[in-house]
């Protein structure tokens, strides 16, 4: 964690101005370390000529920003061609590619001793995939889910914000939201954009105890099954 606030503080200070080699001797950490967490970062003109000056005697800061600037789009334009082709191995996903998609995932996310089927995690982008996953492949109604928020507890003020936030990505009436559970514990993950953070939600089906049962005879068949 303290690594972590490390890293955000250098950001703030990189966004005021300071050098690299300013902020390395502020915080004790390596010059290495704080170039890798601020090279996101790109410095106003009215900055670079601040440290340009500054830093005239150790030769043309503007030149070794240019080249470290020209390196960070080099590296985006290979990041996005290698996005892409992994994007293009997959044309589309057929019912049985989902089921499988949705098994792995249940498998590391889900609810596997005991009660109804249900999956909890922090990502939308998953929620809302099983949610779809329970709806297609299982015939799950919306009617038919619970949802269950779990935050900690410095987000009370905004648990209503955080449900509606919820309720419009599944398209699920605020309803069917459980009260919340706040999270007591010391919060151990410092969020920069506090605003941003909407806690883990908990998706339940309603009497979907023979749904699980279902569910585990895939991970199982997952498990067993040989490779190619």
């Amino acid at each position: 964690m303290a690594k972590f606030r490390e890293k955000i503080k250098a950001q703030e200070l990189r966004q005021q101005g300071k050098s690299i080699k300013e902020i390395a001797k502020f915080l004790g950490v390596s010059k290495s370390s704080i170039s890798i967490w601020c090279r996101d970062i790109v410095l106003t003109a009215e900055q670079i000529e601040s440290l340009q000056k500054r830093m005239s005697t150790k030769g043309s800061y503007e030149a070794r920003l240019k080249g470290a600037r020209t390196q960070h789009e080099r590296r985006l334009q290979q990041i996005k061609r290698l996005q892409e082709e992994g994007f293009k191995i997959i044309e589309s996903l057929s019912k049985r590619d989902l089921l499988l998609i949705g098994a792995g995932l249940y498998w590391g996310e889900g609810m596997k001793k005991e009660g109804r089927a249900r999956v909890a995690n922090s990502d939308p982008t998953i929620i809302k995939f099983m949610v779809n996953w329970f709806q297609i492949l299982w015939g799950i109604q919306k009617e038919q889910f619970t949802l269950q928020i779990l935050i900690n507890k410095i987000h009370k003020k905004r648990v209503k914000e955080v449900e509606r936030y919820w309720s419009n990505l599944l398209g699920i009436s605020p309803t069917q939201f459980t009260k919340t559970t706040l999270i007591k514990a010391k919060n151990k993950k410092i969020y920069k954009n506090f605003q941003d953070h909407y806690g883990t939600l908990l998706v339940s089906v309603r009497k979907g105890g023979d749904l699980r049962h279902k569910i585990n005879g895939l991970i199982s068949a997952l498990s067993q099954k040989p490779f190619l």
